[in-house]
């Protein structure tokens, strides 16, 4: 996998799915010269994106989800899409003895950036992250903020863009 290029997967709306990706973006990054820390935190982020569709949201005609990735000038994109839910994927404060509800907190504790973005006909969600390549997270963030993911280069009401970075 080159600088620029990316992978798309349409996956069956099942737990085995969330390996499935796992393993091919952690190879897809190694296949890159990706630090193994930098790949094994892209995977982590992408499973939980996934977790979150299969618990929380309904499947993409056909009954799969979309799980997209591309390998950027200093940083890796990530992002899952699924038929929308009741909900929009936000943060939450689970209690310490809560058996779930932490997957967004490491989906932000890990990226640079994240966000949701639903069409317009309400058919389909979006949720991706972009995770630094190098240490050096606040040139990578700066980048971002000034270009937006790619793929995902849309304003308005429909585009949620949420980092703790930002507070």
């Amino acid at each position: 996998m080159e600088v620029g290029t990316s992978s798309v997967l349409m996956l069956p709306y099942t737990a085995s799915s969330v390996g499935v990706a796992r393993r091919r973006l952690i190879s897809d990054l190694a296949d890159a010269g990706v630090f193994e820390t930098t790949a094994c935190d892209a995977g982590l982020v992408l499973s939980e994106l996934i977790s979150n569709a299969l618990r929380h949201a309904t499947p993409l005609t056909g009954s799969v989800v979309k799980v997209w990735w591309e390998l950027s000038d200093g940083c890796v994109e990530v992002a899952v899409s699924d038929g929308g839910g009741a909900t929009v994927p936000v943060i939450s404060q689970p209690a310490a003895n809560a058996l779930g509800g932490r997957g967004l907190g490491i989906v932000d504790r890990l990226s640079l950036r994240w966000g949701v973005y639903t069409r317009q006909d309400q058919s389909e969600t979006t949720v991706w992250a972009a995770l630094p390549l190098t240490g050096d997270a606040g040139v990578s963030s700066q980048s971002l903020a000034e270009n937006g993911p790619r793929g995902h280069n849309r304003t308005g009401p429909d585009l949620v863009i949420a980092s703790s970075r930002d507070a």
